[in-house]
């Protein structure tokens, strides 16, 4: 039997931690054949982004094309997609299909990868018909604005971002000892999806991971409830796998290497 294929639509990252790197690695990991479709070249390691080349949107749309008129992509994942225009041209192509949008707006080292008008472009046209977006506390305050007000909890900040369209998986927030992620699907209560904190430097290519997870699950035809939960699980487990390397000078890279695991998603306690 064939595998499920996914596609990544994202930019590269040179140190092999984060963007397609990750996404590819992640798909792979779990069963799933990964397609790529490059929006940016960057230049940056461990300890920072020095430069970015945007592709232009006719090549990334050509990109596009030469995928989706050859292979049964079943799920994409977005990343870091680099201009207004580029978010527009997937939100136009991609509808219909399980998408999974990573805003990736600000990187871990600090450096600003998505400007006003590239935000506006998210809310208007690629938000309304995605089927989960995945983004942290911050990113998710970068779309609403000013709302909810900066004293509400993330689970607000899901609720409200839900209101776009998509259904909302907000991660990273927790405790020394438990993650929570929350999600929210449109006209629902969010709901808290617990794991394991795993207490580490090594986490550079995060948010990629995760994102591409409920990508490959989604593939495979799993729920989004259960492929949340087996993402998470996943996540956790590279983390562990990675925390004690010193790959790098700065935030290290979460593991892409091989490592007998379990693809089926497993229920994670809420």
């Amino acid at each position: 039997m064939n595998p499920p294929v996914a596609l990544t639509v994202a930019g590269s990252d040179s140190g092999g931690a984060a963007g397609i790197a990750a996404d590819l690695t992640t798909f792979a990991a779990l069963g799933v054949h990964g397609a790529c479709v490059v929006t940016a070249v960057t230049a940056q390691d461990t300890t920072g982004v020095r430069d970015v080349h945007p592709v232009p949107p006719g090549t990334v749309a050509t990109q596009l094309d030469a995928v989706l008129d050859d292979l049964p992509v079943a799920a994409v994942k977005t990343g870091m997609l680099g201009s207004a225009a580029v978010v527009e041209l997937l939100a136009r192509r991609l509808h219909g299909l399980s998408l999974v949008v990573d805003p990736v707006l600000v990187a871990t080292s600090g450096a600003v990868l998505g400007d006003r008008a590239v935000v506006e472009a998210y809310r208007r046209h690629l938000l309304p018909v995605a089927t989960v977006v995945t983004p942290n506390v911050d990113e998710a305050r970068a779309l609403l604005g000013s709302t909810p007000g900066p004293d509400a909890g993330p689970e607000a900040a899901a609720e409200e971002l839900s209101r776009l369209g998509p259904a909302v998986v907000l991660t990273g927030g927790g405790g020394a000892a438990t993650c929570t992620d929350w999600l929210a699907l449109p006209g629902q209560a969010p709901v808290p999806f617990r794991h394991r904190t795993v207490a580490t430097t090594n986490d550079h290519g995060t948010g990629c991971t995760f994102s591409a997870a409920v990508a490959a699950h989604l593939a495979r035809g799993v729920g989004l409830e259960p492929a949340v939960a087996a993402a998470g699980a996943f996540t956790a487990s590279r983390l562990e796998l990675s925390r004690h390397w010193t790959l790098g000078r700065g935030r290290g890279p979460v593991a892409h290497t091989s490592r007998t695991h379990t693809t089926a998603p497993e229920e994670t306690p809420r």
